[in-house]
């Protein structure tokens, strides 16, 4: 007899959301994770009384009303809104790009200036069919919004040069022709009062939970105790690359506590210029309006991934999407492992949408599987 119902490798929002839906119909699971605590990348820790994104800022922020109703069954959410700040070499503008960027950039003051002047610059271009991301983003912002507040940005989170992109990396660039700061256009967004991990603890109540663990070190002899394996890592590591590596983008951290009590004024502030390293600075006390004595800031640098390092993102170009196919065919095939999660998938995905597919899984498996053995 199997000891558990479930081997879920990896404790992060995906294993967690299935296994809290599992534990809820009677099953068991065992969640094994190779850090030394739960969360995943949305994991948050207490660092002078402040609630310190470690792997970079997750704001929540979703349409889905279901999703925003699930989620609050396990935090109370407070009321943040981003509205993140750029900064280009002695400059700031607001983003997303709206009217108040338009006139910090041209001192235009109403929509039908800021939409002449764009327009200008686009016609300048004569770009008809873009062959990559430069020609894309000049085509639909213009000259000087592609340059201030794209090209250095884009530069350094891919680590290649705006014309050696693909263009459907930029498929849209919103243009508001409102004063609105708000970055995300969701109805229901915020930030869990006392940070993300509680609401994992939450999720993983009544699952046996076991950290610094290596899956592939102890792979025969963790999936000897589980009926089924629910896989969040990488998909091309399970299978061992037999068909060659996907690509992803890592990233790199650098926190520090700071002896004041305000150092940015905002909780994102992104830097456009190439010329700085990082691509933006998280001050984390402003996510949940924070008056300690201290603050952390964190810096945030894109880099290239390499065999080892932590992958962040899926590069969804053509050729990987390609080599991703294949490695989907292959999971497919399996009767007793399933695979979920932005690695499992290989796919960019927002935190409300990994709820979303954790929770199709759920069903499709927990309820629809037992109804029909």
């Amino acid at each position: 007899m199997k000891k558990y119902d479930y081997l879920i490798v990896g404790a992060g929002l995906f294993g967690s959301v299935f296994a809290h839906e599992a534990v809820k119909r009677g099953k068991t699971c065992l969640v094994i994770d190779k850090r030394d605590h739960i969360g995943g990348n949305i994991y948050t820790e207490d660092v002078e009384g402040i609630q310190v994104h470690r792997y970079g800022a997750h704001i929540f922020h979703t349409s889905n009303k279901e999703v925003w109703e699930y989620v609050n069954q396990f935090a109370e959410f407070n009321h943040f809104v981003n509205s993140p700040i750029a900064v280009y070499k002695d400059e700031l503008y607001n983003l997303p790009f709206n009217m108040n960027t338009f006139h910090q950039l041209w001192g235009v003051r109403t929509p039908a200036e800021a939409k002449a002047k764009i327009q200008e610059q686009i016609a300048r271009m004569y770009i008809t069919n873009p062959k990559n991301l430069e020609e894309q983003a000049l085509a639909l912002v213009g000259q000087d919004v592609y340059e201030k507040l794209i090209e250095g940005y884009t530069r350094k989170q891919w680590g290649r040069e705006c014309k050696d992109l693909p263009s459907f990396i930029i498929k849209r660039l919103p243009l508001r022709y409102t004063y609105d700061n708000n970055y995300f256009k969701d109805p229901y967004q915020g930030i869990p009062k006392g940070g993300y991990t509680g609401i994992i603890k939450k999720l993983l109540e009544g699952t046996q939970v076991i950290l610094k663990t290596d899956f592939f070190a102890n792979k025969e002899e963790l999936c000897s105790q589980a009926d089924k394996v629910l896989f969040t890592g990488m998909l091309d590591e399970y299978y061992d690359y037999c068909y060659g590596h996907l690509d992803y983008r890592s990233l790199r951290f650098e926190t520090e506590v700071l002896d004041m009590a305000n150092y940015q004024g905002n909780a994102v502030v992104n830097y456009t210029d190439y010329e700085v390293p990082y691509t933006r600075i998280i001050e984390h006390k402003h996510f949940e309006f924070g008056k300690q004595p201290k603050t952390v800031i964190t810096r945030e640098y894109s880099a290239e991934w390499t065999e080892g390092a932590e992958p962040y993102y899926p590069v969804n170009d053509p050729k990987n999407n390609e080599l991703y196919a294949k490695y989907e065919r292959r999971a497919l095939e399996e009767k007793n492992v399933l695979f979920g999660g932005r690695l499992g998938m290989y796919r960019y995905m927002d935190m409300d949408k990994v709820i979303e597919e954790a929770l199709s899984l759920a069903e499709t498996e927990l309820v629809y599987c037992s109804e029909n053995e």
